[in-house]
């Protein structure tokens, strides 16, 4: 009634494929240097040159080459450009833990405190300066 499949189908796995697959900790090392690449592009454009460097030494770390930096200066608000470098410490963080990259999640939870600390001091001097 039904005439059998003959060819193999497009949804059986390919173990013989040409290419190569990345284990997972490779996955999570680009993962985590991209984060940490995004975070050095915000905290060059704010200026914060020593913390630059040690992120630039964790891309280093993770790639195996130095990180490009500049600052692309955006003319966006410090306070703007500091919600925005917490966010990729934290995510920076999340994925630092999964990989069992102990330096890398200090790193990210000290840069997510320092960050944490300018947005409180940056609304502080807006009260201040509403009076």
């Amino acid at each position: 009634m039904y005439e059998p499949i003959r060819t193999p189908s497009v949804h059986s796995p390919a173990d013989d494929a040409d290419f190569p697959h990345r284990s997972r900790e490779e996955e999570l090392d680009i993962q985590l240097a991209g984060h940490l690449s995004a975070l050095l592009a915000v905290t060059d454009e704010l200026g914060l040159g020593p913390a630059g460097d040690r992120i630039a030494e964790q891309v280093a770390r993770l790639r195996g080459a130095p990180p490009a930096r500049h600052a692309a200066l955006t003319d966006a608000a410090p306070a703007s450009l500091h919600r925005r470098a917490h966010a990729l410490a934290g995510r920076a963080l999340v994925v630092a833990a999964s990989r069992a990259d102990t330096t890398a999640a200090i790193l990210s939870a000290q840069r997510m405190d320092a960050h944490t600390e300018a947005l409180a001091f940056t609304a502080a001097e807006q009260l201040v300066g509403a009076h």
